[in-house]
C-alpha cells in the first residue's frame, strides 16, 4: 500500500542505465523538466489519453502514479450562469495540481458570485493540499466543492483521514469515482484523436469492483 509515493519503477542498477540510449533520453527530459515553468496550468485544452490510462486508474497498488490531474468544471451561478473547465496537472516538485487551482484559477474567481465547483482528480489530495482544501472552503463561503477521485491517497494513515474528515466538516464533498465519471472524464478532457470519431470509452477490467472497494473505505472513515 505504501508502493503510492514510489517514482517510476526505473530500470537502472547501480546508477547505470541498462542501455545507453536511455540514458540520452533521460537527459533529454531532464533539460525539457526544467525549462518549464514550475507548473504547468493547460486550460481549455485536452490530456493526452496515455495520461488518462495510466494515471486514472483506480488501482489498488499505484506505483508510478506519483502525478496528480486534476480536470475542473467551474460553474458561475448569476443571472447566467456559465461554466468554464480545464484540466491541470503537477509539474516537479513546485505544487500540485489542487495549489495550482487555488493560485491561478480562484483568484479570477468573482467573491460576490456563488460557485459550484467540481473537480475530477485521479487521487485524493494530500494531507496538506486537503488542508489548504480545508482553509479555502472556510475563507470563501461563495464556493461549493465537489471532489470526484479516482483512487484514495494514503488513506490508512490516521492524519490523511483526519485531514478528509476536516475538508468534509468545512462542506468539501468527497466522492470516489464511478465508471460512469470515468467515462464522462474520458468524453470531456481526453484527446480524441484528430478527424477520428470520438473513441468510446472502454472500461478496465477491475473498474466497478475497485470503485466499490475505495467507497467502502471513504465512508468508513468519514
Amino acid at each position: 500500500k505504501m508502493a503510492e509515493k514510489q517514482e517510476e519503477p526505473s530500470n537502472t542498477q547501480n546508477g547505470e542505465p541498462d542501455n545507453a540510449e536511455e540514458g540520452e533520453e533521460k537527459k533529454k527530459k531532464k533539460l525539457k523538466r526544467e525549462d518549464l515553468p514550475p507548473f504547468e496550468i493547460v486550460t481549455g485544452e485536452r490530456l493526452p489519453a496515455i495520461f488518462f490510462k495510466f494515471q486514472f486508474r483506480n488501482v489498488e497498488y499505484s506505483s508510478g502514479r506519483n502525478k496528480t490531474f486534476l480536470c475542473y468544471v467551474l460553474e458561475t451561478q448569476g443571472k447566467e450562469s456559465v461554466t468554464s473547465r480545464g484540466y491541470l496537472e503537477d509539474e516537479h516538485a513546485a505544487a500540485h495540481a489542487e495549489m495550482a487551482f487555488f493560485n491561478t484559477i480562484l483568484p479570477k474567481c468573482d467573491s460576490s458570485l456563488r460557485y459550484n465547483i467540481t473537480w475530477y482528480v485521479s487521487s485524493s489530495p494530500c494531507v496538506t493540499c486537503a488542508d489548504r482544501i480545508t482553509e479555502t472552503l472556510k475563507k470563501n463561503k461563495n464556493l461549493r466543492l465537489t471532489i470526484m477521485v479516482g483512487r484514495l491517497f494514503m488513506w490508512e494513515e490516521a492524519e490523511m483521514q483526519e485531514a478528509l474528515k476536516k475538508m468534509k466538516s468545512a462542506g468539501c464533498k468527497l466522492r470516489i469515482m464511478k465508471p460512469q465519471d470515468f467515462e464522462y472524464v474520458w468524453q470531456n478532457f481526453v484527446e480524441q484523436e484528430e478527424g477520428e470519431e470520438a473513441k468510446a470509452f472502454v472500461p478496465w477490467e477491475d473498474i466497478q469492483d475497485n470503485f466499490k472497494y475505495y467507497e467502502e473505505k471513504l465512508a468508513e472513515i468519514l
